[in-house]
């Protein structure tokens, strides 16, 4: 019978300095995952909350004294030996000079340059959490006219949107390439990030990213967009995100987490079933179904870049 997995409640803290720069630590030797780079951090001992690990782990192998404060990720990951769950915390504030107490080599990242970083796989969630939005929305069914569509993009933009799906698989071609026409237009003057879905052709020609469907997932052998182009995948089970992470998607939306009108008939997953499926990924994934923005510090607790969605985001009617 195999040995069951060690079950590690792990708890790290972002830490900036002055210039905004984030402190990083590598693995030394001799442990799991040498060389790899880290958001530092250590073990939470029986009866420690996870503030008091923290604290007590960067004054040990940092030098440091710390004000922990909110929450930002948590991270479950499976290892070949172990279960681990990342806790990550912002660091309000710190007193004193970091070094390696422990031998470890540490360094100073501007936030744009973490991605360059090897980071073991529970990490690299972390890094989109700092560097990502936190709501993805995605428009709904257009309808005759497509200017109350592009106004509720407008509003939407407005609110803050910054990572934005064109959306409508039943519109009439030429009004569809109308409004995504101009939905790019708009989106790219308020500085938010504009996928087509399932368009991989239109896509290229418009230079925006592109959001695959769970169905093509199979059928394309390769990234379908360069890399400074971001690529995204609906999935809806661990089949879905395995491919997700082969093709070298950006991110992921996996759902549906709660009962949503737009898919009466579908069984929703749930928290804890999400939270179970991102133990086997390390990208990032947003959730999706019957959530919106006020779920987005719940969501990051079950290891979620965010939340995606419609209704949060435009209401449940079509546009025009």
């Amino acid at each position: 019978m195999a040995e069951p997995r060690r079950s590690i409640h792990v708890v790290a803290g972002v830490i900036r300095d002055v210039r905004g720069r984030v402190l990083l630590a590598r693995r030394t030797e001799g442990r799991d995952l040498a060389g790899l780079w880290e958001f530092p951090g250590g073990k939470c001992e029986p009866g420690e909350t996870p503030e008091q690990a923290l604290a007590r782990e960067l004054h040990e192998e940092l030098g440091i004294d710390v004000r922990v404060g909110a929450p930002l990720i948590r991270v479950p990951q499976q290892y070949p030996d172990k279960a681990l769950v990342l806790d990550v915390r912002i660091v309000e504030s710190w007193t004193g000079t970091a070094r390696g107490r422990e031998g470890q080599a540490l360094a100073w990242v501007p936030i744009d340059k973490l991605v360059r970083y090897d980071m073991p796989p529970a990490d690299r969630p972390v890094v989109a959490a700092l560097l990502q939005p936190p709501l993805y929305a995605v428009t709904p069914a257009l309808g005759e006219e497509v200017a109350p569509w592009l106004d509720a993009l407008s509003r939407a933009l407005e609110a803050g949107a910054r990572r934005v799906q064109l959306r409508s698989p039943q519109a009439p071609v030429a009004r569809w390439a109308q409004a995504v026409g101009a939905a790019v237009a708009l989106c790219r003057a308020a500085g938010a990030e504009v996928l087509l879905n399932g368009e991989i052709a239109r896509a290229r020609e418009l230079g925006v990213g592109v959001h695959l469907r769970a169905a093509q997932l199979a059928d394309i052998g390769a990234r379908p967009l360069p890399a400074d182009v971001s690529v995204a995948a609906s999935c809806h089970d661990a089949a879905d995100l395995a491919a997700a992470e082969r093709l070298g998607c950006d991110f992921a939306v996996l759902g549906h987490v709660a009962p949503t009108p737009s898919h009466p008939d579908r069984l929703p997953i749930g928290w804890a079933g999400f939270a179970a499926l991102r133990e086997t990924a390390s990208l990032p994934i947003y959730a999706i179904g019957g959530v919106g923005p006020s779920d987005v510090e719940f969501a990051r607790a079950h290891g979620a870049q965010g939340v995606a969605g419609i209704r949060g985001f435009f209401g449940p009617a079509p546009l025009g």
